[in-house]
């Protein structure tokens, strides 16, 4: 679970809602045609730009944004570092074993490819041109986010133009145009709602959840391209810990001695 994104979305709405209690009556600021001009709108639009499937598949990625399993780096490392002193041991054809006891489909097809005897530079290709279609389904699913944070401020101005011209065409009524004006720009404030209080935090966050899967599978494909070239483990160790942080390359290292010093005792 991600608590930032459960935090940072119900501070948000709380911020709003005490803003509003703080200055007015919330219940001025629920309005039915507004909602469905906004949200209705939106959705609807959303729908027509989108096929089903794109849209299950973006939202199902939600879940990436509440509910995520975050890679570690150094866990990674020290698989790619396991299955090098097996291979430099027993040789390639061992790692067909290890393969199958991988939890990550990237790296045990990378090594499965490398038993079979694929030549490296067909490797790499196979693994980056998979690397390029998983980039471009995160950027897919973001893409659906961004349309709907781009139509709820358009529907919102909408609305507000709706409210202006029932305002307009009721000029004879004085008593009418506080009314009118209210809900014209209540439509506006929803729509910055949907923009700014969901999709593009939602956005931000898939970006960068993406930034960090990329960049764990490239570290993935560098190292498994190091063991078939026979590389020394502690070489391929100290070039996987160069895609790093500097304070993460220290934990490594300190993990590292630990294990050495537990394993001498």
């Amino acid at each position: 679970m991600d608590i930032a994104s459960f935090l940072g979305l119900g501070a948000g709405i709380a911020v709003i809602i005490l803003t509003i209690l703080l200055s007015g009556d919330l219940a001025g600021y629920i309005d039915i045609p507004s909602i469905i001009c906004t949200f209705g709108g939106t959705a609807s639009m959303t729908v027509m730009a989108y096929p089903f499937t794109k849209l299950k598949e973006a939202f199902g990625s939600l879940k990436h944004v509440f509910f995520y399993k975050q890679l570690e780096a150094e866990g990674i490392i020290r698989s790619i570092i396991d299955l090098a002193n097996v291979a430099r041991k027993e040789g390639l054809l061992a790692l067909e074993e290890a393969a199958q006891q991988l939890s990550d489909n990237f790296l045990q097809k990378g090594i499965l490819l490398i038993v079979d005897g694929t030549d490296p530079e067909l490797v790499r290709n196979i693994l980056e041109t998979e690397l390029s279609f998983i980039e471009d389904r995160h950027k897919s699913n973001q893409a659906v986010f961004e349309f709907m944070a781009a139509m709820g401020p358009g529907f919102g101005m909408l609305g507000t133009l709706i409210g202006l011209i029932n305002m307009l065409a009721n000029l004879s009524d004085p008593s009418t145009l506080g009314p009118n004006m209210a809900v014209a720009i209540i439509t506006t404030l929803y729509g910055s709602l949907i923009a700014n209080v969901f999709c593009n935090p939602v956005v931000t966050k898939l970006k960068l959840r993406s930034s960090e899967e990329i960049l764990m599978k490239e570290v993935m494909l560098e190292g498994m391209l190091s063991i078939q070239a026979g590389e020394n483990p502690r070489i391929i160790e100290e070039k996987l810990k160069a895609f790093m942080a500097p304070k993460l390359r220290e934990k490594i290292g300190a993990e590292k001695e630990q294990r050495g010093e537990e394993e001498g005792e």
